[in-house]
């Protein structure tokens, strides 16, 4: 019997790296898991098969979370399969860095809507799906809300809010017996950092000369700590905001 049985999880963003790890972790400890994705089906189907394969419960469903009537379609699909939710992993997002005098409007935009608004649209969904026996709310922020890089002041400033928001509500929503952690990815390896570059070349040895551990991550590094913070292990923790990165610092 795992940490999970009987649990009903929502992973946004899960068709892939990070989230599919997520997802997969937390179906391994016995939780019927809602694979969110926005616009790859088969990649969302993918890892609702290697669920299901293995004996767990899961479901794909398509919505962009910046859109509160997806994000309310999401929840719907995720009641009428599961009934109520007990864990919700706001992982969906998108990171762009570039310097000061080329951000744009539209990229702003694309990047709060994405990390910012759709973390919110998705809690205050989940909020309306809980039985009233508490819960586990887990945003997946990342290191450089921590130590901010250069051309990343969108990214870094969306992540830094998501921390805020995961502090305040954890004060808020403490005496419904929901527990709101973030966690603090650092470099790790995904199909996003590969296309994007950043997990390997310059700001790979850079970011491998600041991680006293001295390796890039991996989606299951991370999806570890998500399923010790959706579990009852960490019944005593809320507001908390856990680096995950080998140590690094940018």
């Amino acid at each position: 019997m795992g940490k999970l049985t009987g649990k009903t999880a929502v992973v946004t963003g899960a068709s892939k790296g990070i989230g599919a790890g997520i997802a997969k972790a937390l179906a391994n400890e016995g939780a019927n898991v809602v694979v969110n994705y926005a616009r790859s089906k088969n990649d969302g189907d993918k890892v609702v098969a290697e669920i299901t394969r293995t004996g767990g419960k899961a479901i794909a469903v398509q919505a962009d979370v910046s859109k509160k009537a997806d994000v309310d379609r999401l929840f719907a699909e995720a009641k009428k399969a599961f009934g109520h939710i007990d864990i919700l992993v706001n992982n969906a997002g998108v990171y762009e860095f570039a310097p000061i005098e080329q951000v744009t409007e539209e990229s702003y935009r694309r990047l709060f809507d994405l990390n910012v608004l759709g973390t919110v649209l998705s809690t205050q969904a989940a909020l309306k799906n809980m039985n009233g026996n508490g819960g586990s709310i887990i945003n997946v922020s990342s290191i450089a809300a921590l130590t901010p890089v250069p051309a990343g002041s969108l990214y870094c400033a969306t992540k830094g809010a998501v921390d805020v928001i995961t502090r305040s509500l954890a004060q808020e929503l403490g005496p419904r017996k929901i527990r709101v952690n973030s966690l603090s990815p650092g470099l790790v390896e995904t199909e996003g950092t590969r296309t994007a570059g950043t997990s390997e070349g310059e700001f790979k040895a850079f970011a491998l000369t600041r991680t006293p551990l001295g390796r890039v991550g991996a989606p299951e590094d991370i999806a570890k700590v998500a399923v010790f913070l959706a579990s009852d292990d960490s019944a005593w923790m809320t507001g908390e905001v856990l680096p995950v990165g080998g140590g690094v610092r940018l």
